[in-house]
């Protein structure tokens, strides 16, 4: 609370054109990383941070398959699942421009004066919901050529009516773009960290300015 005071008290200093533009500037600067970074090839896959695994209803029985020399199976599919995902990411790319434009003077404020995420959880509240929406049809369109995946998602279905896989892990699209969304919002939080502990260390005079004032 203290910190947000003498954060606000600093921010009287700068106008709210300055505000506005170098926390744009910086989200733009960090959300393109983030897409750059997961949407190529081992984007997810090469990250232990985000790399998506097997649903925990399938883990179990990941030791078992490879007892019996079919740990191909479940390779393939962990491959699959992130590809997917790498694939979806840049779909990111103009949400996050978008959002960036419609952001208003009260959320440039309230997310400079905010914790170290806030302007993620800006983008995940105005983004997410699209996002979902975009990426949905990538990561189906992926998995459809992976027959364990479909094999998957037929008895997934039939054991979460009994209970026995959770409900948000049956559909094997539908937690692979979950995922994907999580490992996004990290990675553009962990880019936003970056500027706000170094904003010195960006390429812009803005950015510097203002977030040096915090």
């Amino acid at each position: 609370m203290a910190w947000t005071g003498v954060a606000a008290a600093q921010l009287e200093n700068i106008s709210n054109r300055e505000a506005v533009s170098a926390l744009r500037a910086a989200l733009d600067k960090g959300s393109r990383a983030a897409v750059e970074q997961l949407g190529r090839e081992n984007g997810f896959l090469g990250d232990g941070r985000v790399k998506i695994p097997l649903p925990e209803s399938l883990q179990r029985a990941e030791r078992t398959m490879r007892r019996f020399g079919m740990g191909k199976y479940a390779d393939e599919l962990v491959l699959s699942m992130n590809r997917a995902a790498e694939a979806a990411v840049p779909e990111a790319k103009q949400l996050f421009v978008d959002s960036v434009k419609k952001m208003t003077v009260q959320d440039a404020k309230g997310i400079l004066t905010g914790g170290e995420t806030a302007g993620t959880e800006y983008f995940r509240r105005t983004t997410s919901q699209q996002l979902h929406q975009r990426f949905l049809p990538i990561v189906k369109k992926s998995t459809a050529k992976v027959g364990v995946a479909q094999t998957y998602n037929r008895y997934a279905q039939q054991g979460a009516a009994f209970g026995l896989v959770k409900q948000e892990q049956a559909d094997l699209d539908e937690y692979v773009t979950q995922k994907a969304l999580d490992g996004l919002y990290f990675m553009v939080a962990e880019e936003e960290k970056k500027i706000r502990k170094d904003p010195v260390g960006t390429a812009s005079s803005i950015i510097r300015k203002v977030f040096g004032a915090l």
